[in-house]
């Protein structure tokens, strides 16, 4: 293949933002590309380790400091009633839209395989049912708040 080819598109290549180009020409071929296709070299670095002590005395802090609040989270709860935890991470919805009313309020009664919510998910809205037929004693979460996978979201007076 001429040079004077590859040069003018080179210069095409710069002139249109196209980041890549492969041309044929009976047995000849050329590719031309802005980035390189090269992976950058990793750079080793030996870094001195610090004193373990202080470091596992700081994780026995959290530790504890979790246990605990996992303890209260959903111990507080349990007391109350049922508690229907989310099933995945995403987006918390008492209604189908906006102008719709709430799936359930406080104080309603629900029937096991009613729908409660909405948690949207990588933009698939999927309904949350009751596992449990009671009396809605509380939401525990606000409308259009994230939820985290076993978070709690109601409690059901199962009685």
């Amino acid at each position: 293949m001429d040079i004077r080819k590859v040069k003018k598109l080179i210069e095409l290549l710069e002139e249109s933002g196209i980041a890549e180009i492969e041309i044929h020409e009976g047995e000849e071929s050329v590719r031309i590309s802005r980035g390189s296709t090269i992976a950058p070299a990793q750079t080793m670095i030996n870094v001195p380790q610090a004193q373990a002590a202080p470091a596992v005395q700081a994780s026995e802090s959290i530790k504890s400091h979790l246990a605990a609040d996992e303890g209260t989270a959903s111990d507080n709860y349990a007391d109350q009633g049922h508690v229907v935890t989310s099933p995945m991470v995403g987006i918390f919805y008492l209604s189908p839209s906006p102008e719709e009313p709430e799936f359930v309020s406080r104080g309603q009664n629900v029937k096991t395989g009613e729908i409660l919510c909405i948690i949207e998910a990588m933009k698939i809205m999927n309904q949350i049912e009751s596992d449990v037929s009671g009396k809605l004693v509380r939401t525990l979460v606000e409308n259009g708040e994230a939820v985290e996978y076993g978070q709690p979201l109601f409690i059901i007076d199962p009685s």
